[in-house]
């Protein structure tokens, strides 16, 4: 059975991928795991409240693992009670039905990804887009956004950046103000560090650089260089008083560092990661468009599980707020722009 299709009282007796492991302490002081399993239609929180000594050797993330457990509802979610484990043969693993995939296609995406980039007509915003993507392209294609919060799938990480793409393209065509280059560029790029902040699409964690520098700074200094070894950059080694006859070098220079500072500042505030608050009007708007996808995201995430008419549990990534779900009006149903759609409006 699918974790999609489990409901309160189902037992459960099957194989599921382990995406997170932990230890916990009862009141009593004994030991308890809490777990989270994964097919590839979702996951669900799970208790393991007997502490066995062969469970440190068991319940490794990132392993598929035999639960025989029962469905209980806790606080208006979902939960498994398990109880009991066992090891399975990883080498005998068939992952794909394990790994939750994007809503799309990788071969569909990849079309909508370079739609998007042939669409920045600024020669000097283009090159450097496309050149910094080229160089992370594989990881880009494959990688979840998160290790739980958001797009925590296979080929989440670009599914979020075209979601955001369609929403850019929308947003530039109500305010015409904004430079649909730069905005469009932000939105494919502000998160490619996390192709070094995670570890990939089986069991993801954060790596040593994730936990101590995060994906933006990773981003910022990765862009960075890629923007050195294309000159971006090379106005810096012209003697000041000949600067101005440099017009094409300036604009470059002007070019990175706007694209740098959307990638510093699309969190909105040093609380939320970013060393800088949005300065420009495309950088607010790529961080506002960013803040929209994934907090829809991780509402899809929360609804998914509860009947209509009832809440979620509190979801601390949304200030800890409730979040109701209609009885009697439906949600909509449209996947985003077709290739088509974004296609005549990237005219």
């Amino acid at each position: 059975m699918n974790i999609s299709d489990l409901n309160a009282g189902d037992r459960i007796l099957g194989q599921f991928l382990l995406a997170d492991a932990k230890k916990g302490v009862k009141d009593n002081g004994a030991n308890y795991w809490s777990l989270i399993l994964q097919d590839n239609t979702g996951s669900l929180d799970a208790k393991k409240w007997d502490y066995l000594p062969n469970d440190e050797e068991i319940l490794v993330k990132g392993n598929v693992i035999q639960v025989d457990g029962e469905v209980l509802r806790y606080r208006n979610a979902l939960q498994v009670k398990v109880r009991s484990v066992e090891a399975v043969d990883q080498d005998h693993v068939d992952w794909s039905r394990f790994i939750a995939c994007a809503p799309m296609s990788v071969e569909i995406m990849k079309d909508k990804l370079n739609l998007c980039l042939d669409a920045i007509k600024d020669p000097d915003i283009a090159t450097l887009t496309k050149a910094y993507i080229n160089d992370f392209l594989e990881d880009f294609l494959s990688y979840p956004a998160a290790v739980r919060n958001h797009h925590d799938y296979m080929g989440g990480l670009l599914f979020h950046s075209l979601t955001m793409a369609d929403l850019a393209v929308n947003v530039c065509r109500v305010y015409p103000v904004l430079n649909r280059d730069l905005v469009l560029a932000g939105v494919l790029i502000h998160d490619i560090g996390k192709t070094i902040e995670l570890s990939g699409v089986r069991g993801t964690q954060f790596t040593l650089e994730g936990k101590l520098l995060g994906h933006i700074s990773i981003g910022h200094a990765e862009f960075r260089r890629k923007a050195k070894e294309l000159g971006y950059f090379a106005i810096d080694d012209i003697p000041e008083e000949e600067r101005a006859a440099h017009a094409d070098l300036a604009k470059k220079k002007e070019v990175a560092v706007l694209l740098e500072h959307i990638i510093l500042s699309h969190h909105t505030k040093p609380e939320f990661g970013s060393p800088v608050m949005p300065a420009t009007r495309e950088a607010l708007a790529v961080a506002m468009v960013d803040d929209l996808d994934a907090k829809m995201n991780i509402l899809d995430k929360a609804y998914r599980p509860i009947d209509a008419g009832t809440s979620t549990a509190r979801l601390f990534n949304m200030d800890d707020r409730y979040f109701y779900k209609p009885l009697y009006i439906q949600e909509g149903g449209d996947p985003g722009l077709s290739l088509q759609d974004l296609a005549d409006d990237l005219k």
